[in-house]
Order: structure tokens, then C-alpha cells, then sequence
């Protein structure tokens, strides 16, 4: 069978990358069907599909315009001189721009980048564009899940409040790499990382006024569907893009399960849509240029970041939802089977505690 799919990747049922031209990601997909696997293949396809369509529609500059006719620009009329946010992988991107718009708005800011270079350069940059000088640099690599934990308890330590924490930071390496704790980066990074770092500055953030969890997702998430028999990718062909969607539609089931959990913090997922961002350069680079013009700018894809953060608007809805332009809409294409049991939601949370744990420091080397 041959199908013909524009500008999407296509996997085999055993998860193998099919022969596909160069020319705007038009992609020929050869499939053999074996028994069995005929409903794998046809919904992988389907996903695909209608992502790609939901997407040219709503992820690009023009949906970002289209949306925005909509948006109550009085939402953003709001002070947060007094309050703190933590914003991870902020040097550059949306991260940036998301700090940028808090310090204009008088919030105390805290930059959470591996790079001390390119976060002092960011840091005088937000502070000379904005006129706030509270804004302050925390060096931390995401994927170091140990040191994640180390960071997060100094820092209840150092500071009496935390009012909003901006979970931005990503990572899609396309060749399988392993951190130093021996575990798989994009998955340390965009999942272990957010948990442990989220789960550790809760007890702070109870204790502060509106406190609120935002994590920057993608909407690539909806092509996958939660896989807990194999967090780490170990047992099929690594493929940096359909890990990164993995741990995405992980974040998205992460919030949900925590805003249960502690409903004093208002939880929320969001989707930036396609941004001209230094990341995607890096890691997509036959996309970035051949979507470049129809991308969004980076202003634009952390736009609803910052509604999230800011806003009473935001918290007026349930907490644990997904967000699009400053929306909620499903987390779920329609009759995509993209839904987890209760049971796959428990083992994925549970999977996700024995690891935190397994690598958190001793009390005693925190406290040294």
C-alpha cells in the first residue's frame, strides 16, 4: 500500500522510518501489513494526517492571527509586582520572551538556564528592555535529574515563596544519549525533569498566593498515545521527534494527574504552536526551513504562557487542562484512541516516582 502524507513523519508498525523525498516533507510511506498490525498502521496514519491539517490551520502565524482577533486584551492588564516566577530554559526562545513579558509586568524572575553565558547576556537584556532589575540567574541542566533535586531544595531554602513555576525547558536529541544518572536525555529532560523539579517546589508554592504550574507541551503530543511499557525508549528504533511528542503527551497527563493531587496550585499544559525558536533550528532543521515563513515568532508562541501565568482569566477555568491560544481545547484528537486507562496513568506516575527517587540525593549532601 502507498500513501502520500505532506509534511509529517510516518513510522512503520515496528517503529522503522519509511523512504521519503526531500521536497517539502512530501513523504512516500511503503507499508506492509502484517496480521495484526493493519490497525496500528491505518491509526498512526490517521493521526498523522489529521495533526498535519489541524496544524498548517492553527499552529502556524496565521492561526496565531486568526486566534488573537479573539483574545481580551484587558487580561493582560494586571500588576505582579510583589510575586515570583521560575522560568526554565529561559535564555532564548519562548522561554525569553515569556520572562521578558513577566518583568515588564514588575514580577521577580528567576532565569533557570544551563548556559551562564547566554543567561547573563538574557538577564541584561530582560532587565534593560523591561526597567525590572529582579531578575536572577540559576544554573541548571534539566536532564541532571540529581542535580534538579539538589537545585529545588536550596532554592525552598533561599526563598520564602514561589507564586508561579514555568516548566519550558525541552530537549529532542535525535541520537539516543544517556545522562549521567543513566538515563535517556529527551526523557530526563521533558519528563523526569518537570516532575522532580515540580514535584519538589510544591510544598513552596502551596504556601504562596495564586500559585499556579504551567508546562510549555507541544501539540505533537496528539499523535502519540501515553506508552508506559517503555519510558526510556529501549526497545524500538530511536527517533528523536516521536520521543519528544512521548514525553509531551507525558507532561500533558502529568499536569492532570498533580492538579488532582494538590488543588491548591491551578495546573496547566499548553501548546505554543509552530515558533521560529533557536531550539527548533537546532534539533528540526529541514522544518525550520521549509516552515520558516509560516512560522510563529517567538513573542507570539509564548503568548499564552504568559495568559496562563498572569491572568485571572486563566484560573477562572478547572485546573489541569490544555491550552491553545489562550483556550482550553482537547488533549486528544477525535477517535484518535490517543485516551490512557486509569491503570496506564498509575504505572506511568508510579514508574515516574521510582525514578525520582531512585536518584535523589541523601539529605546530608543537600544540606552540604
Amino acid at each position: 500500500m502507498w500513501f502520500t502524507l505532506i509534511g509529517c513523519q510516518v513510522l512503520n508498525a515496528r517503529g522503522v522510518r519509511q523512504r521519503y523525498s526531500k521536497r517539502m516533507g512530501r513523504i512516500l510511506f511503503r507499508g506492509t501489513v502484517w496480521k495484526g498490525t493493519e490497525t496500528l498502521v491505518q491509526m498512526s496514519f490517521y493521526r498523522n494526517v489529521v495533526w498535519f491539517i489541524k496544524g498548517m490551520r492553527e499552529y502556524t502565524r496565521a492561526g496565531y492571527e486568526s486566534a488573537s482577533k479573539h483574545f481580551v486584551a484587558k487580561d493582560l492588564d494586571v500588576s505582579v509586582v510583589g510575586l515570583s516566577f521560575m522560568i526554565t530554559g529561559a535564555n532564548s526562545g519562548i522561554g525569553k520572551e515569556t520572562a521578558l513579558a513577566i518583568a515588564k509586568k514588575g514580577g521577580t524572575v528567576h532565569l533557570v538556564c544551563r548556559n551562564k553565558e547566554r543567561a547573563e547576556a538574557a538577564r541584561e537584556e530582560i532587565a534593560r528592555k523591561s526597567g525590572n532589575a529582579e531578575i536572577y540567574i540559576h544554573l541548571l541542566d534539566l536532564s541532571e535529574t540529581r542535580k534538579v533535586w539538589e537545585f529545588a531544595e536550596a532554592f525552598k531554602k533561599e526563598y520564602s515563596s514561589l507564586n508561579v513555576l514555568i516548566n519550558n525547558a525541552g530537549s529532542m536529541v535525535n541520537q539516543r544519549q544517556l545522562t549521567s544518572d543513566g538515563l535517556e536525555k529527551n526523557f530526563a529532560t521533558n519528563a523526569l525533569g518537570v516532575y522532580v523539579l515540580t514535584k519538589c517546589l510544591i510544598p513552596l508554592m502551596e504556601r504562596s498566593r495564586d500559585p499556579r504550574v504551567v508546562t510549555v507541551s507541544s501539540g505533537g503530543m496528539l499523535v502519540k498515545k501515553l506508552d508506559t511499557a517503555d519510558l526510556q525508549t529501549e526497545r524500538v528504533v530511536f527517533d528523536g521527534t516521536m520521543v519528544y511528542a512521548q514525553n509531551k503527551r507525558q507532561q500533558v497527563v502529568m499536569t492532570e494527574v498533580l492538579a488532582k493531587a494538590h488543588p491548591k496550585i491551578h495546573f496547566s499544559a499548553m501548546h505554543p504552536g509552530w515558533v521560529d525558536t533557536p531550539a527548533v533550528a537546532t534539533a528540526m532543521p529541514q522544518f525550520h526551513q521549509l516552515m520558516q515563513p509560516r512560522l510563529r515568532t517567538p513573542e507570539q508562541g509564548a503568548d499564552t504562557v504568559v495568559w496562563l501565568a498572569l491572568t485571572h482569566a486563566a484560573t477562572a477555568n478547572a485546573s489541569g487542562l490544555f491550552f491553545q491560544d489562550r483556550r482550553a481545547v482537547s488533549a486528544h484528537l477525535p477517535l484518535a484512541w490517543t485516551h490512557s486507562s486509569q491503570q496506564e496513568v498509575q504505572d506511568f506516575m508510579a514508574q515516574l516516582e521510582t525514578l525520582a527517587m531512585s536518584v535523589r540525593p541523601s539529605v546530608s549532601s543537600v544540606d552540604t
